[in-house]
């Protein structure tokens, strides 16, 4: 049975003082080509969402475009930012997560619209910067240096599966999954042969028996463990 969204989460944030609360999602964490995308679904007090707002996986494609048009006017401030392949492979998965997310945040910062607060779907929080370490060389942040624009990321509170329990985070999820659909959907064009209109870069028998036969292609994530193209 499907579990309705609500703002409960939220309007705990709105009421030990946060004025903007983001919800973060992502998407393409598990894919083998194309990028990992992040979106952000900013809202101040309210009680309101679009009816049938839910986890992007629980709807249509049909439904998520039309959520998405629903969602374009909907809280204070909306973005969807991505890591490309080659930045996966440089920063591994969860360093590319954050590299989007704080793009996401950068865009907010530029329209003026300053979060408080940070609602992020799972169990770990990949949006913080991780703790320095001491022993290192250089104990400085390598993701801030290529987004200087980003803000100080605000307080984050992981919610496990809080992309079917906060309007903010599936609203998020909806924006970064149709979005990066029509990305993938568009480089089938110049890359038929791998399915991703229809697979979107995950690992389907028809993207696996391609990788085989053609190896990879720009897209493709080449620190994963791809399928080996045959001899």
């Amino acid at each position: 049975m499907r579990t309705a969204v609500s703002l409960d989460h939220e309007r705990a944030l709105w009421n030990a003082g946060a004025t903007v609360v983001a919800g973060i999602d992502e998407v393409g964490r598990g894919a083998l080509a194309g990028p990992v995308s992040v979106g952000l679904c900013a809202v101040t007090p309210r009680d309101d969402w679009p009816e049938g707002l839910a986890d992007s996986k629980q709807l249509t494609p049909a439904r998520r475009d039309a959520m998405a048009a629903e969602l374009s006017c909907y809280g204070v401030a909306r973005a969807v930012a991505h890591a490309q392949p080659h930045e996966i492979d440089a920063h591994g998965i969860v360093g590319a997560l954050r590299l989007a997310g704080l793009r996401a945040l950068a865009s907010l910062a530029a329209d003026g619209v300053v979060v408080d607060a940070i609602l992020l779907d799972g169990t770990h929080d990949w949006l913080t910067a991780p703790a320095p370490d001491l022993f290192a060389a250089d104990a400085g942040d390598p993701l801030v240096v290529l987004v200087p624009e980003a803000p100080e990321v605000a307080p984050v509170t992981t919610v496990v599966k809080g992309d079917g329990k906060c309007a903010s985070i599936a609203a998020g999820s909806v924006l970064a999954k149709v979005e990066r659909d029509a990305l993938m959907v568009a480089a089938d064009a110049d890359h038929p042969a791998y399915g991703w209109a229809r697979n979107k870069g995950y690992g389907a028998p028809v993207h696996l028996a391609a990788l085989r036969e053609r190896g990879p292609s720009p897209l493709h994530r080449l620190s994963w463990s791809l399928p080996q193209r045959d001899a």
